[in-house]
């Protein structure tokens, strides 16, 4: 697989200018399968606990979860740092249990980004293709060629010593993408740069996926970061998937409580059946659409709740409820409320400040709360 030439494959986005699809026979390539895989560390301490999973050829795969879930164990183990215990990985359908980390056709981008201090720039990323023996031209020509897509070659003489957070950041995946490996390893690469860097980073890195077609499977603990370059994410806990799926599946239908929590604000609450479609909650009956069955847990994300005024509550609707704004938090493109109900409960509302003269609440001021039926989703306990 060149460089000048990989795109990636269809995934609903338009297709570069010029794109080729991949040929039939690089189908597999870049597929990721683990099954039953266990990692259990001295005393016992169960890192991962019997993972089955697919990572498609192409994807962008998160890995999310607090620390401590085994995230990271299970990615060193794709790369072969680790070595699990029980079951087998495949990487483009070639099992991987017997393969040291060297031959493996993967490269990982790690968090602090293992640069060698006495190499410039260019020699950095070159390191990998002059340990396989490419010849001196080919590896400067594919050098040079990362170097432009990522936009640093303008620094192919510097020491790592004189770059930015950013640019390190760069050098380390250019280091990873020159040996045009089938699959790509980040291990939360983005942790230490600043606010605004790590979210112009997030795009670009989503976007040069899409380009070059390779596989990704990034760790990280943020749950932003996840819902913005992902393709599908896994969210773990004590070394078990807990989810998997698309970003906006995961998101809207949470199949437990942690999920729900792990993933966004949340509103939560624990419900015994009324009858027909309503529930009994701790803030009052609800009406919902979603079939009832064995879920124990009610759910609305915060911006999914209508706020009114009082006075200017819509009449006949379901959810209705009044309180008083205890806490208004100004969080720029939206605005957060706490607000309490005459029980004493607490729903946390989100408003968009999409207009230029944005109505807001202040604390101590009475408003009602719509939580419409079709928002509030069943989970498990």
């Amino acid at each position: 697989m060149s460089l000048s030439g990989v795109t990636a494959p269809d995934r609903g986005a338009s297709a570069e200018p010029g794109a080729q699809p991949w040929a039939a026979a690089d189908a597999s390539r870049g597929a990721i399968a683990l099954e039953r895989v266990s990692r259990v560390f001295g005393g016992g301490v169960v890192a991962v606990d019997q993972i089955d999973l697919t990572v498609r050829p192409g994807e962008f795969f998160t890995l999310l979860g607090p620390s401590g879930c085994g995230k990271t164990t299970l990615l060193r183990m794709i790369a072969g740092f680790e070595v699990p215990d029980s079951g087998r990985i495949l990487v483009s359908g070639r099992e991987m249990q017997a393969v040291p980390a060297h031959r493996r056709p993967v490269n990982t981008v790690f968090q602090s980004y293992a640069l060698f201090p006495h190499l410039n720039v260019a020699d950095n990323i070159g390191f990998g293709l002059r340990m396989r023996g490419v010849a001196k031209p080919e590896r400067k020509l594919r050098v040079d060629r990362i170097m432009a897509l990522l936009q640093i070659d303008g620094f192919a003489a510097r020491n790592p010593a004189q770059l930015s957070g950013g640019q390190r950041q760069r050098v380390a995946l250019a280091r990873a993408l020159v040996n045009e490996p089938e699959v790509v390893l980040l291990d939360e690469p983005l942790s230490a740069l600043d606010a605004k860097l790590r979210a112009e980073l997030q795009v670009e890195l989503m976007r040069m996926q899409k380009r070059l077609g390779m596989t990704f499977i990034f760790v990280t603990h943020d749950q932003h970061e996840a819902l913005v370059m992902s393709d599908r994410i896994a969210v773990m806990e004590r070394g078990r998937l807990l989810q998997v799926g698309p970003v906006l599946d995961v998101y809207e239908q949470p199949r437990s409580v942690f999920v729900a929590e792990f993933l966004g604000l949340s509103n939560i609450w624990s419900f015994t059946r009324a009858g027909g479609n309503m529930i009994d909650t701790s803030i009052g009956p609800l009406t919902v659409t979603a079939a009832i069955g064995v879920q124990r847990s009610a759910m609305i994300r915060p911006e999914k709740i209508w706020i009114y005024s009082e006075g200017a509550v819509p009449e006949n609707r379901p959810n209705m409820f009044c309180g008083i704004v205890r806490e208004a938090i100004y969080m720029g493109a939206s605005t957060q409320y706490n607000v309490e109900l005459p029980g004493g409960a607490v729903i946390l509302a989100l408003d968009t400040n999409n207009q230029a003269a944005e109505r807001s609440w202040r604390p101590g001021e009475r408003v009602t709360l719509e939580l419409k039926p079709d928002n509030i989703m069943l989970i498990e306990q």
